[in-house]
């Protein structure tokens, strides 16, 4: 059977007209068994429709794990697979890939921690963890533990202040009386701190903050 059954039969020797030609094909109808296969395509009326059951992505094609039709090549084009990354620090900074929920909501999360950055420290008796934080506006805290007492206990930042030290904060660990518990900066500079601490009984070694820019 036909896929299209015209509008209009002619009868040998009709006479012809505009009328009966346009006929043809504006009552033209497509025969259900052959225009259309009932699932994706259907007929209503004699004219073609999406069926209820659409189009679904079965038919259009096999999409491989995590990825996603889609278009990146900065023009009008043909879809492709895009990359659906599942990275919590988006390590692979992708202009072209797309990230889930979970990676988003991690680095979202993790963003204040990023600004943070850690150096080790040199010097007598300091420890090797101490902490040298940078802040979003440019002003950065150094933090850390000096565990000698005597004359001069010295810190040498891992790292320098760029440009000056704002302040610096020192709290004594231990010590048995008031006079035991005395400790002052010595001198300070953008790139190493000497204290003073008292070696009375009890004394452990002095907390340090250093504020600057």
């Amino acid at each position: 059977m036909a896929v299209i059954t015209s509008g209009k039969t002619f009868a040998n020797g009709e006479q012809l007209s505009a009328s009966k030609l346009n006929q043809v094909i504006t009552a033209a109808t497509f025969n259900a068994s052959d225009a259309v296969d009932g699932s994706t395509m259907t007929l209503i009326g004699g004219a073609m429709a999406v069926a209820d059951s659409g189009i679904t992505k079965a038919k259009i094609e096999n999409v491989a794990n995590m990825k996603a039709l889609g278009n990146t090549s900065g023009s009008a084009a043909a879809p492709q697979e895009v990359a659906i990354l599942d990275e919590n620090d988006m390590s692979s900074d992708s202009d072209t890939s797309l990230a889930t929920q979970q990676s988003i909501k991690a680095y979202a999360n993790a963003a204040p921690l990023a600004q943070m950055k850690t150096n080790n420290v040199s010097g007598a008796s300091v420890a090797s963890d101490t902490e040298s934080i940078t802040l979003p506006n440019g002003l950065i805290i150094k933090t850390g533990f000096a565990s000698g007492t005597g004359e001069s206990v010295t810190v040498n930042f891992g790292t320098a202040f760029p440009n000056a030290v704002i302040s610096v904060q020192l709290t004594q660990v231990g010590g048995t009386t008031s006079s035991s518990s005395n400790v002052r900066v010595n001198s300070i500079s953008n790139s190493s701190l000497v204290m003073y601490s008292n070696t009375g009984s009890g004394v452990t070694g002095n907390y340090w903050q250093v504020i600057g820019r």
